[in-house]
């Protein structure tokens, strides 16, 4: 084998191993932006606020913080941003209705209901499904270059075999992680 089918099976292997990495991260934002019923600044730090005409992210306008579990105080840099804050929150998926006395948002999270719960379980179940499937779906692709380096005459049967391997086990570790992350939350949603 070549030093360049080194290269080149150790690059398919790497990219891999980086988008499975980039999959748990995503997993990972979208699982911040699902409510537990205490308050979380993730919910709503990505939400975009027209700021004198420009969409702008609420994290780059403004610091938050938690007084108590269930509220999420929001303190504008600029006080003249509060009404564009509020109009993002109450246009946005969040279901809290913003309560503001001119110098601070106030968000104050109700508990959840049991109900409630259950369908947001199913919702991150949903989601961890999909992030298992997307890199198993990253793995086939790795696959896939391997076996066309191999049949390039770049890399020996031997080599991909390793390379398979190890894609297999860094696939296992990944689909391990994405189960733990889904404990993490599935837990948090159900305590009370």
């Amino acid at each position: 084998m070549s030093d360049q089918g080194d290269e080149m099976r150790e690059l398919v292997i790497d990219e891999c191993k980086d988008k499975m990495h980039k999959a748990i991260e995503h997993l990972k934002t979208e699982f911040g932006g699902v409510r537990t019923g205490r308050a979380n600044a993730s919910l709503v730090d990505k939400l975009r606020v027209d700021y004198y005409g420009s969409e702008v992210p609420l994290q780059q306008l403004a610091s938050f913080s938690v007084p108590e579990p269930r509220m999420l105080v929001i303190s504008p840099y600029d006080k003249g941003a509060i009404k564009g804050i509020e109009r993002a929150i109450q246009s946005s998926d969040v279901g809290i209705t913003p309560n503001n006395d001119g110098v601070v948002i106030r968000l104050v999270f109700p508990e959840l209901t049991g109900e409630r719960r259950k369908d947001l379980v199913k919702l991150v179940k949903h989601r961890a499904e999909e992030a298992r499937v997307a890199v198993r779906n990253i793995r086939r692709q790795a696959r896939h270059d391997l076996e066309g380096l191999k049949k390039d005459g770049d890399l020996s049967d031997d080599d991909l075999k390793r390379a398979e391997d190890d894609l297999e086990r860094h696939t296992k570790g990944v689909v391990g992680d994405i189960e733990a992350v889904l404990a993490k939350k599935e837990h948090e949603l159900l305590e009370d």
